[in-house]
């Protein structure tokens, strides 16, 4: 295992970067959504620009429909960041909502407060005192108004929108209304309906309409895609034909709209011109003498996406694309050069790679798997697995935060510079770097690194890092969330399965190996044994537990137990086995260079340990063990069970021994 180089470490703590390009983090979550996609676009088209790092800190599942331990996982990644390794930092408030409402951005406002001294801004949604950017998207809202009535003569309009104390919910409401009053078209009370930006809401809006409970209008506009499948779907399953009878129209143009079976007409959002300025903002503290770069669109920001909803002539290539970036192909086409560049969920799944990761036989043969599946992440500059060193120990598990120290398990490099999935190449470093080559790195050209956690349920096991050079297109896709998930799941199986056989080779009371366990490690001891080496085995067994547990009960006769445990495990070598052989007894196995004089060092030893041990707990009964040993030659017939048997013959001997002495002191008194 290697250490990653101290003075790097020190360096970067006294605030000297080995690279002097800017950083911009990021924190967002589900990255393959279109709002997330099209910020990320945004953030790194400016970036490049200005030749700045970004570091995207990104749970990847939607931190308010996942179930409340994994999101909590998921979270966790937000706890990573080193403020100090940043120059500032953009929130991308709208998926940073939980199913608590605003409670875990002021979790991470709080965070800022206190620890971050960078310059801080906030998408689309205020932040306490941080500031904002305002998603520019009013004038593409009042379009959205203006073609239902302009366009399709539509009078009688509903307009949902998202919670009402939501920040989004309650400005897109406004605009729709504001709006459709410019326009002169009054809005009934019953029109003006507040959901939860997700299908539910629209689903509900759909039954009230289909049931009489609201009557019915000419056009339904809707704050997002979702719900306005939501209601697409609701009125259809009662017969109500969208656009003949109604005509929908959405707003964020989804993946999920283009490919509905009635396909949603859609405003694009500016989201990408919103993200851009949040990176020009930060640029007026980070380097207040330079210029500012305006982003310039190409015209796909406020872009009308028609499809079947609202009756327009539909565009068939965009749902054709989304419908194609989303099926499961079952024979991908292998011919194709860049298959594993843009690899879909089929081939995903077509790798088999949960029964891989599931029959690995050790956690070793699990990293090397899961460093051999990363091509169905590329393309990617470096990817890095990060690990708590102790991942594997169930009894240390972490909710929240990192521990201070961290290591790369795994890593493969696009030019191969390191490629390692073994314990001995592993990497440690101060977590406080988060990667350590992002700050000794050399390149000449931006990058963009996407941090993701890696967790079962709440337990954080670390995470991953992809590194992508800034101008490469590609984005984290579906792929990336189930192949992490996969990796997840196989982490804590190894876990589950190396605790499952912890218990079947060890005593519980003591932790001591058991007899399967003892004849398990002395297998691999015999099999790594030199030619000269011996055996040597102690026998240990308490003496008068009977009447301990007669007399005290047997709880105290467990606790003398204990006892002798422990003075055995203290005079056990590194390289030897301890174990429990059943009640009382215990055994002290090694291989190596021993003779008979070894049985009598570690009887001494013992004897010693044990008295002071004795002599720490105040009892009203004796806490002694007699011991015997022997040493056999290793050959080809070598039973162990035999040498076993002559230490017990002298165990017993020195117990009977030490009885008689003991009775003759009692007759003198």
């Amino acid at each position: 295992m290697a250490v990653y180089n101290n003075r790097i470490n020190h360096n970067e703590q006294e605030g000297i970067c080995l690279n002097n390009r800017k950083r911009i983090a990021l924190f967002t979550a589900c990255p393959e959504y279109s709002h997330v996609k099209r910020v990320i676009d945004g953030v790194t088209a400016q970036c490049l620009k200005y030749d700045y790092d970004l570091l995207v800190f990104c749970a990847l599942s939607h931190l308010e429909s996942a179930s409340e331990e994994y999101a909590l996982g998921e979270k966790n990644i937000f706890n990573l960041i080193n403020y100090d390794m940043v120059d500032g930092v953009i929130l991308d408030t709208a998926h940073l909502l939980d199913g608590k409402g605003q409670t875990h951005l002021d979790k991470i406002y709080g965070d800022i407060k206190s620890k971050c001294h960078k310059p801080v801004v906030a998408l689309d949604m205020p932040v306490h005192d941080i500031p904002m950017i305002e998603n520019e998207n009013e004038e593409i809202l009042r379009e959205m108004v203006r073609h239902a009535v302009n366009k399709h003569n539509k009078r009688k309009l509903c307009f949902i929108s998202g919670p009402v104390d939501n920040y989004a919910g309650r400005y897109r409401m406004e605009i729709f209304l504001d709006e459709a009053r410019k326009l002169g078209i009054d809005v009934a009370d019953e029109h003006i309906v507040y959901g939860d930006f997700w299908y539910n809401g629209g689903s509900a809006l759909g039954q009230e309409i289909a049931e009489g409970i609201i009557s019915m209008p000419d056009a339904i506009l809707c704050g997002n895609d979702y719900l306005a499948i939501g209601v697409i779907y609701r009125l259809e399953k009662y017969g109500i034909r969208v656009p003949e009878d109604i005509i929908v129209i959405g707003f964020d143009s989804t993946d999920e709209g283009k490919g509905n079976k009635t396909t949603v007409s859609s405003y694009e959002p500016n989201d990408i011109l919103s993200a851009s300025k949040c990176v020009d903002h930060l640029r007026r503290y980070i380097d207040p003498d330079k210029d500012i770069i305006p982003y310039e669109s190409d015209g796909e920001c406020g872009r009308f996406i028609p499809a079947m909803s609202c009756g327009c002539e539909p565009d068939y290539t965009k749902s054709i694309q989304a419908i194609y970036d989303h099926i499961y192909f079952n024979a991908p086409n292998y011919t194709d050069e860049d298959v594993f560049n843009n690899a879909d969920i089929g081939l995903l799944m077509e790798s088999y790679i949960f029964e891989s990761f599931t029959a690995s036989k050790s956690y070793e043969d699990l990293i090397q798997d899961i460093n051999m599946k990363t091509y169905l992440l590329l393309p990617f500059v470096n990817f890095y697995l990060c690990l708590k060193k102790d991942w594997l120990d169930t009894n240390n598990d972490i909710q929240n935060g990192y521990p201070e120290v961290m290591k790369i398990v795994a890593a493969n490099t696009k030019n191969k510079e390191l490629y390692f999935h073994s314990e001995a190449e592993s990497i440690t470093f101060d977590t406080k770097l988060m990667i350590p080559r992002l700050h000794d790195n050399q390149d000449k050209q931006p990058s963009v690194y996407y941090f993701s956690p890696v967790h079962f349920e709440s337990k954080a096991f670390g995470y991953s890092v992809i590194q992508r050079w800034m101008n490469d297109p590609h984005r984290l896709t579906l792929v990336y969330r189930n192949w992490l998930r996969f990796v997840n799941n196989a982490l804590e199986m190894v876990r589950s399965k190396l605790m499952l056989m912890s218990i079947s080779v060890h005593d519980e009371m003591t932790g001591a190996l058991n007899r399967r366990g003892m004849y398990l490690e002395l297998e691999k001891k015999l099999a790594a044994a030199k030619k000269d080496d011996a055996i040597f085995v102690c026998v240990i067994d308490m003496d008068g537990l009977k009447y301990i547990n007669d007399t005290f009960g047997h709880t105290e006769g467990d606790f003398g137990i204990k006892v002798i445990s422990n003075a055995v495990s203290a005079i056990t070598g590194p390289n030897e086995i301890f174990v429990r052989a059943g009640g009382d007894e215990f055994y002290i196995i090694g291989v190596g260079d021993y003779d008979e004089s070894s049985g009598e060092t570690r009887t001494e030893k013992f004897n010693k340990i044990l008295d002071i041990m004795a002599q720490t707990y105040e009892k009203p009964y004796n806490i002694t063990a007699s011991i015997g040993s022997d040493v056999g030659k290793i050959s080809g017939d070598t039973n162990i069970d035999d040498i076993i048997n002559k230490a017990d013959e002298r165990m017993y001997r020195y117990k009977v021994e030490h009885k008689r002495q003991r009775r003759d002191v009692t007759k003198e008194g």
